[in-house]
């Protein structure tokens, strides 16, 4: 009877381990009770490849408000570029004096929106044929131009440009300049995102 007690005993223990081990493994970081959906979806926002995009079309305050609209861009920002002077100000910029324009860096994932789709809003939402003007406002701050970050983006930037230009669309000829990516600094604060803090759709009222 003892022997056979003695048994018993052996095997419950040697059950109870057993049980143990699965719950530790259970909880153990890295096991499958600890890959949620949450996480999963979290690792596949940190895994996103995005690319930087950077482009100047007048008033920077509508420009960016515009990507902004775009499914596939995850951030903006506005700021000065393309000029002779560091860390300039929007007073200097105003000078019309330092070179830089006034531009918009967009940083998109290719996977949801192309360059190309990019270069399409560009083109559509200004007028490439004035030379540093868009609408009322003047100087070469407001010129328009496509500041490209690889040779893929400059090839479709010039093939886009050489294609509208063609296409009659425009009386007068295209003067958009197409040129390297330079510093980019980025403007005040109270100039980012500045038409969807007012709740405003234009730069210029109607």
């Amino acid at each position: 009877m003892q022997r056979i007690l003695a048994l018993f005993s052996v095997a419950f223990v040697t059950l109870g381990l057993a049980g143990c081990q699965q719950h530790i493994a259970a909880a153990t970081p890295g096991s499958e009770a600890t890959d949620t959906p949450k996480g999963n979806q979290e690792k596949k926002e940190k895994n996103i490849r995005t690319e930087t995009a950077t482009f100047a079309a007048g008033c920077f305050w509508g420009v960016e408000a515009t990507f902004r609209q775009i499914k596939g861009v995850k951030a903006t920002a506005v700021g000065y570029t393309g000029g002779r002077m560091d860390r300039p100000t929007y007073e200097d910029v105003c000078t019309d004096t330092t070179g830089h324009a006034e531009a918009v860096q967009v940083e998109y994932d290719p996977a949801q929106v192309s360059y190309q789709q990019l270069l399409d809003v560009f083109w559509k939402n200004h007028d490439p044929t004035t030379p540093n003007r868009q609408g009322p406002d003047h100087g070469m701050q407001y010129r328009s131009v496509m500041f490209y970050h690889s040779p893929e983006q400059k090839a479709a930037a010039e093939s886009s440009k050489q294609e509208l230009d063609k296409s009659g669309k425009f009386r007068r000829p295209i003067v958009t300049e197409i040129v390297p990516a330079t510093t980019f600094w980025k403007a005040e604060d109270y100039h980012q995102q500045y038409l969807e803090k007012r709740g405003l759709s234009s730069c210029h009222l109607q």
